[in-house]
Parts: structure tokens; C-alpha cells; sequence
């Protein structure tokens, strides 16, 4: 099988791991790889994906991504078309959270660049690889990583370009509402198009990764010694994405929304049909997509 998976840095070599075993399968990381994970710049470690490709002989490939430029998207997607591989699933795990107030080179906010738009982006142009690659026994997979911040998220989507009264929680928390209802009006397109390809949201829970750097240094500190007792590591975290991506359970199954495995009910506000469709002709807008998916 061929694997995409969108992560930031220090996520990835545990993922594949996860990934390889559940496969029945001993991943090989290139030098690259294990270079990029140790030196990764503030940039990098921000917004990037790791290409996991698992080939014949069983190689892995990394390949840097900066999900914060939609050229570099565009231009990843089409080295990725070069190469003429399948795909089977795609992981949307990037993320960046509570980062400071910035705007991307295409004019918009961090989180909803790297969370939301980088993802929708790579999601879509990936999407006819995808469907070509899924059967009606072996449907290709979309796994959305999400987090619970969206329960508090702020529903009001008119304006994703406004940064009026920044906030870094409430950025971060809306782009990962807007991850969740894009996943589940994709499985929708999806299923009504009739195409062999499943989505669905994870939710990871609390995990100790790098996420919290920017948490003032009080509070910083107080997470770090919370995390030794009460969060997940990667590795734990990660068998909830890699369920999502190969269990026989979730074979032809979408639209759901999953927590330590089970499927669980999101914010009533990600429920909303016209919400979901909103937003989808906004983002296709605001990207310059087509709202029909292969159009």
C-alpha cells in the first residue's frame, strides 16, 4: 500500500512505525528522514509532511511540505503525479497551535493556513489518485487528525480572512471546527459521487508533543509536568490513526468521528448540513477549486 502522512515534526518516524507493524510490515527510514526529524528548522517544524511510501522493497520516502504555502502544495502534488504511485490513504496530521499572530505568504491566518486550507488543498488534488487507487473491497482512506479544542470553537465562519481581536486559542480551536466539518461534507461528496474512498475525523486526545511550545513559560512548565502523568505519547496516540487507516472494522465506513477507537459524537455545530456546505464553497472559493470533486 501507499501511504501519505501529513505531520509536523517528531510525529512521523512514530507513525510509521505504528503503520509498518499494523501492515505486518519492518519500515527502512532513509538518512533524510532521520536528519529532518533531528534538524528540523522553526519553519519546518511548523507546517511540513513526511511521504511515506511503502514500496515493494519496503523503502520509506520523506519529503518536506510547507502546508503554510498553497504553491508548495501545488507544487508537492505534482512531483507526487510524477511519480505515478497509488494511494491508498492519506493522514491529515500537520498542525501548528497557539502560534503568535502572523499571516502566510497567500494572506492568511497560520492556523487556518496549516490546520485547514493546506490540508483541503492537498486533500483535493489528491482526490482522483485516491479514487483511482480505491475498489469496492479496498476503499482508499482520508483520516482527518482533529482535537477537542473544536467543542468550543466559535461557529461564525463568514469571514476566515478577518484576524479582528486575535486570539491564539480561538484561531486555533476554529480551524480545527473547520477540519471537521470538511470531513465530513467530503464524505459526503464522496459517497454521493460513488467513489471507493472513506473519510473520517480522530481525535488523538491530549498528547506530549511539541505542539505547546508556545505556551507562556508558566504555563509551559505546568504542562510539561502535567504531561508526565496524564497525556498520551505519540506512539499512544497514534493507534487511533493508524485504527482509522487499516482496521477491516471501518472497511467502506465514513463520516465518523473517533476517540481511543470508538466512534464518538462531535460538536452539534460540525453537524450542521449548511455549515458544512458553507464552508466547502467558501474554501473551494477562497483556493480557486471547483466544488464538485474531479471536476
Amino acid at each position: 500500500n501507499s501511504v501519505l502522512w501529513a505531520a509536523s515534526c517528531g510525529q512521523c518516524p512514530v507513525g510509521s512505525v505504528l503503520w509498518a507493524a499494523s501492515c505486518g510490515q519492518r519500515p527502512v527510514t532513509t538518512d533524510k528522514g532521520l536528519e529532518a526529524d533531528q534538524h528540523c528548522t522553526e519553519q519546518q517544524q511548523m507546517s511540513y509532511l513526511w511521504l511515506y511510501i511503502y514500496k515493494v522493497d519496503k523503502q520509506v520516502d520523506f519529503e518536506f511540505l510547507d502546508l503554510a504555502s498553497l504553491e508548495s502544495v501545488r507544487q508537492f502534488v505534482r512531483r507526487f503525479e510524477d511519480r505515478r504511485l497509488p494511494l491508498h490513504t492519506l493522514i491529515n496530521n500537520a498542525a501548528v497551535m497557539l502560534v503568535p499572530e502572523g499571516k502566510t505568504e497567500d494572506g492568511f491566518e497560520l492556523h487556518l493556513a496549516v490546520n485547514y486550507l493546506g490540508l483541503f488543498l492537498l486533500t483535493h488534488l489528491l482526490l482522483g489518485v485516491l479514487v483511482r487507487s480505491g475498489t469496492d473491497e479496498a476503499c482508499s482512506r482520508i483520516v482527518s487528525i482533529c482535537s477537542a479544542a473544536h467543542y468550543t470553537a466559535d461557529t461564525d465562519l463568514q469571514d476566515l480572512r478577518s484576524m479582528r481581536h486575535y486570539s491564539p486559542y480561538a484561531a486555533y480551536s476554529q480551524s480545527k471546527l473547520a477540519q471537521v466539518l470538511f470531513t465530513y461534507q467530503l464524505q459526503q461528496e464522496l459517497q454521493s459521487g460513488g467513489f471507493a474512498v472513506t473519510a473520517n475525523a480522530v481525535d488523538p486526545g491530549l498528547v506530549d508533543t511539541d505542539l505547546y511550545r508556545n505556551l507562556s513559560t508558566p504555563a509551559w512548565l505546568a504542562q510539561r509536568t502535567i504531561a508526565h502523568l496524564l497525556f498520551r505519547t505519540p506512539s499512544q496516540a497514534a493507534d487511533t490513526a493508524v485504527f482509522a487507516a487499516a482496521s477491516p472494522e471501518l472497511e467502506g465506513i465514513g463520516g465518523g468521528y473517533l476517540y481511543e477507537g470508538r466512534r464518538v459524537q462531535s460538536s452539534a455545530a460540525s453537524y450542521d448540513a449548511e455549515l458544512q456546505a458553507r464552508l466547502w464553497r467558501t474554501s473551494c472559493g477562497m483556493l480557486g477549486l471547483p466544488e464538485s470533486l474531479l471536476a
